[in-house]
């Protein structure tokens, strides 16, 4: 069992955090509605909830620590144990895992020596698994810091993580640049992303998004490959009944379609 009391922060840096926490507080009617955002900033601080952070947020919000505790282990964005700069997620959900999820978490595992949850050693990367990262139309999908690496092979993903481990610049498919995870928590907490450009490339969502919207409203969307990072994507014609907005259009060798064990209508009872 952890000793108790948790250990208090240092007075310079217990005094700037009770002035961002005082301001997000301020921010609700109900003290204990900024919990989850007090949450980010203590783990913006150490790059995890640590029991100083819990101890902290629990004295700001006239909590005990054991309901601090009880938030902060339901969510999995919270950080129990220090991680690295880089949380690279995979999804693993369905429709990932059959697009070539399970196979690069698989080759990530390999590649950088750890497990599920597990830190490599420079700390630059820690690799989990995610559920669903609400992007299936761009499957499948890697997470670093919560942006998004659309349209990710086993390749593209080693070289995506060697590129982080090695300090060089890494670019999102979509969304604002790539932070720390320590920055990405404080702008989790609710303050302003202030670096210059950053809220402007945000953007909106991406062309395979919207292709319902866009045949709803009765326009002809010109069908774009979206290619996996490291190569140029290209506009093609739409061809008949076969618009997808994805670098998938081909069809994929998976358990549906191997023909020693091919898909066929489930049997009735007793066939």
């Amino acid at each position: 069992m952890p000793q108790l009391p948790a250990p208090d922060y240092p007075a310079d840096v217990r005094a700037r955090l009770e002035a961002d926490a005082r301001e997000l507080i301020a921010r609700y009617p109900d003290s204990r509605s900024a919990l989850l955002p007090l949450l980010h900033l203590v783990q913006s601080e150490e790059g995890y909830v640590t029991r100083t952070g819990v101890r902290f947020c629990a004295e700001m919000l006239d909590l005990t620590t054991a309901e601090v505790t009880a938030v902060s282990t339901f969510y999995t964005m919270y950080r129990r144990v220090p991680s690295g700069d880089y949380q690279v997620g995979v999804c693993t959900n369905t429709l990932c895992a059959v697009m070539g999820g399970d196979a690069i978490f698989d080759e990530l595992k390999q590649h950088l020596g750890v497990g599920n949850s597990e830190t490599t050693e420079d700390g630059k990367v820690t690799l989990e698994h995610i559920e669903c990262n609400a992007a299936c139309d761009f499957a499948p999908v890697v997470m670093v810091n919560w942006e998004f690496f659309d349209n990710q092979t086993p390749e593209t993903a080693k070289r995506l993580v060697d590129d982080l481990r090695a300090g060089r610049p890494v670019e999102p498919t979509r969304g604002a640049p790539l932070c720390t995870y320590k920055e990405t928590a404080r702008i989790l907490a609710g303050f302003p992303d202030e670096r210059p450009g950053a809220v402007g490339a945000s953007g909106g969502a991406g062309p395979a998004s919207l292709i319902g919207l866009r045949l709803a409203k009765g326009e002809s969307p010109t069908a774009r490959v979206v290619s996996p990072r490291g190569e140029a994507a290209h506009d093609a014609p739409p061809q008949p009944g076969s618009e997808h907005l994805s670098s998938h259009d081909a069809p994929q060798q998976t358990s549906a379609s191997d023909p020693d064990h091919p898909a066929g209508p489930a049997a009735e009872e007793g066939e």
